[in-house]
């Protein structure tokens, strides 16, 4: 097996290979019951049945199965047998979902849902990632850890009423375990390939019983990088990261809950694990370099920082009634620098120095009655770009060559009824007005501009429960990603972009059978794409951001979760995903009917996992993608692949121990 791993999985994808990766694990629970091993979960209240899971994808606590919207849920007993350890790899078991790597951090992503995703240089997401209500609606930050979480929620297809602007794709919750009078802890230490090293600690618990808890979690993790600098020695790509989490939790009443959280998420990543390629080098005069190799003359780093501060109140006014209060900040810090000649010359060596921060309230009042479950709500935010990048000179003295500013705010009001017409039929319906006001300053051109946008986004749905067990639901919903800027332009014309919007229309079915030993989930979607953001060649060789495509996505999901025996389970999903221009032209050609770039034509997962009442454990996932294009062009593809990973191990009461494998067979 190649001496790669597989610390931050995107960055060994790029984009054409998948590299193998051995590891050990130990984990274990200290003190009580909640942090026993993943089994006491999995087979504690019925052998034989699939468990209930509560979600909150409408903002109201809710069965996932009766839900009328196409989703996948992982439980944190999920997230630690596929040993999923971020975003990148959570995707892999997600049908539809998957990551492309901009090239700058992995603090940066660009996720692609149903085949949509914005343009790396509008720093918008189509995805929206909300973690405990804490809203990242852009690529800057759009990661988290997945670290002492309760579940995670990932819903398909626009939630622009309850959600609002760049989740037209869709919307990844993340919720993390709330402390509670159970003192528990566990550690986790694992190690492999390329002297990966992990270690996870957590704690939590009562500090006043039935009033005040904690919780801390931590987490340190690194690797070796594999692109050697041959001039300074070493790797220029070795990875670090470092992460902890506080929640403070006060329930001074059975009606009143307040949890204040703050975590930080730091990253040194170096260069980017990439290779100029042969065009590249022969820009500056230079031979080729062979591959996982530089001559760089700078050590360069690549420093992030994710802060996020939430504070989240909920009072229970009376049994059908409940008012929640968010109130939360995020900030990431971005500090780079790299030589992008490669060589021992200097020739292009870059900085930056950025912070993008947002300040989001959203304030929501729920009601429910025997035939409607009701909510509205009111939701503002305030954000700022700040971003600087120049040369370094030959004395190590800084040029600035970019110095912009990208701030604003938004509002919006929102509402959406649940009302049974009869016991069976249910009628959805939701609405959100959204308005986005930006503004831009760029000290370096002279230039000082603002717009605004408003934006309503409607849903509807009907859903018809056949059976306690078997619904099915057809929706119409309209999502939008925001406007923005182009930094560069200096026509007027391409100064600004306007957002996209999408109506999807969807028929889906969610059903149970064999006394609910076998839950299978399916959706088939059509949506209809305007005013797309695409990067368009205004000139041969001037690049902009317009609307200038019209887009049509289609495709379906299907899911299957199985319990086939005691201590056995079994999950599979699979996703097809077209998404082709309607019209699209610039001045460098047609794209009328190829594909949409990072639009994978499938996804799959299956997955088997099977506990034997001795503590012996063995599971393996089979994971894959189809042929996917890099470019409008549809000159520049992805092969479709797929790899294989393997996981045994011994679980007790409270120590378990695996050893894992990563990309089992060295898939290419």
């Amino acid at each position: 097996m190649e001496e790669k791993m597989k610390l931050i999985k995107g960055k060994f994808l790029r984009p054409v290979t998948r590299t193998g990766f051995l590891a050990a694990v130990l984990i274990i629970g200290l003190l009580s019951a909640p942090y026993a091993s993943a089994k006491d979960e999995k087979i504690l209240e019925n052998e034989f049945q699939l468990e209930a899971m509560t979600v909150t994808a409408q903002k109201q606590e809710e069965n996932v199965q009766e839900v009328p919207v196409s989703m996948t849920v992982l439980s944190a007993s999920d997230i630690e047998d596929k040993n999923i350890d971020g975003l990148w790899d959570l995707m892999d078991h997600v049908p539809g979902l998957m990551n492309f790597d901009t090239g700058m951090s992995d603090m940066f992503s660009q996720p692609s849902m149903r085949g949509i995703s914005a343009p790396s240089n509008t720093f918008n997401s189509s995805v929206g990632l909300y973690i405990d209500g804490v809203p990242i609606l852009a690529s800057p930050g759009f990661t988290a850890s997945l670290l002492d979480i309760e579940r995670v929620e990932v819903l398909r297809g626009p939630q622009g009423t309850l959600y609002g602007k760049n989740s037209e794709a869709g919307v990844i919750n993340i919720i993390t375990r709330q402390p509670d009078n159970d003192m528990c802890g566990k550690v986790q230490i694992s190690a492999g390939e390329d002297n990966k090293r992990l270690m996870t600690g957590s704690i939590s618990g009562p500090i006043a019983k039935d009033k005040f808890f904690f919780s801390l979690v931590g987490q340190f993790d690194e690797k070796d990088g594999f692109l050697e600098n041959k001039n300074l020695g070493g790797q220029d790509d070795d990875r670090k990261r470092y992460y902890g989490r506080t929640q403070l939790r006060w329930t001074p009443s059975e009606k009143l809950d307040i949890s204040f959280i703050a975590s930080r998420l730091a990253a040194d990543e170096g260069l980017s694990a990439q290779t100029p390629n042969a065009a590249m080098m022969a820009m500056y005069g230079l031979s080729p370099l062979p591959e996982k190799t530089t001559y760089s003359d700078l050590r360069p780093y690549n420093d992030t920082y994710n802060d996020i501060q939430s504070l989240k109140i909920t009072y229970d006014i009376s049994d059908s009634m409940s008012l929640t209060s968010i109130t939360a900040r995020k900030v990431t810090d971005w500090k780079s620098a790299g030589d992008y000649d490669f060589t021992e010359s200097h020739i292009y060596h870059i900085y930056t120095d950025s912070q993008y921060s947002n300040l989001s309230q959203e304030i929501r009042f729920n009601w429910k009655s025997d035939r409607i479950k009701s909510i509205v709500g009111l939701y503002a935010d305030e954000h700022m770009n700040d971003y600087l990048q120049g040369t370094i000179m030959t004395d190590d003295s800084r040029l600035p060559t970019t110095k912009r500013e990208l701030g604003g705010d938004s509002y919006a009001v929102f509402g959406q009824i649940d009302y049974s017409l009869t016991q069976a039929i249910h009628f959805i319906t939701g609405l959100r007005y959204e308005m986005q006001n930006m503004d831009y300053d760029d000290d370096l051109l002279n230039i000082d501009d603002e717009e605004s946008w408003s934006k309503v986004t409607p849903k509807l749905s009907l859903q018809y429960r056949f059976s306690p067990h078997h619904n099915v639901y057809v929706t119409v919903a309209e999502g939008y990603r925001t406007g923005g800027f182009n930094n560069t332009a200096v026509d007027l014309d391409y100064r600004t972009f306007d957002p996209e919007t999408l109506w999807n229309y969807e028929v889906g079915i969610k059903a149970s059978f064999l006394d609910n030993r076998m839950i299978v989930n399916a959706s088939i979607y059509y949506m209809d794409i305007s005013d797309m953001q695409v990067e368009e060649y205004v000139t041969p060789v001037t690049t902009y951001v317009t609307n200038a495509a019209k887009a049509t996505s289609k495709g379906g999901e299907i899911e299957v979760l199985a319990r086939l025996a005691k201590g056995l389970d079994l999950t599979a999903g699979f996703a097809y995903i077209n998404t082709t221009f309607d019209s699209f032209k610039d001045a460098n050609g047609d794209y009328s009917g190829n594909k949409n770039p990072f639009a994978p034509k499938y996804t799959f997962n299956i997955g088997a996992i099977y506990r034997h009442s001795s503590g012996a454990y063995i599971s393996s996932d089979l994971l894959g993608y189809g042929d996917t294009y890099m470019d409008k062009g549809n000159k520049n593809k992805r092969d479709a692949y797929m790899i294989v990973n393997a996981k045994i191990g011994y679980e007790m009461e409270k120590f378990d121990v695996y050893l894992y494998a990563e990309n089992l067979f060295d898939k290419e």
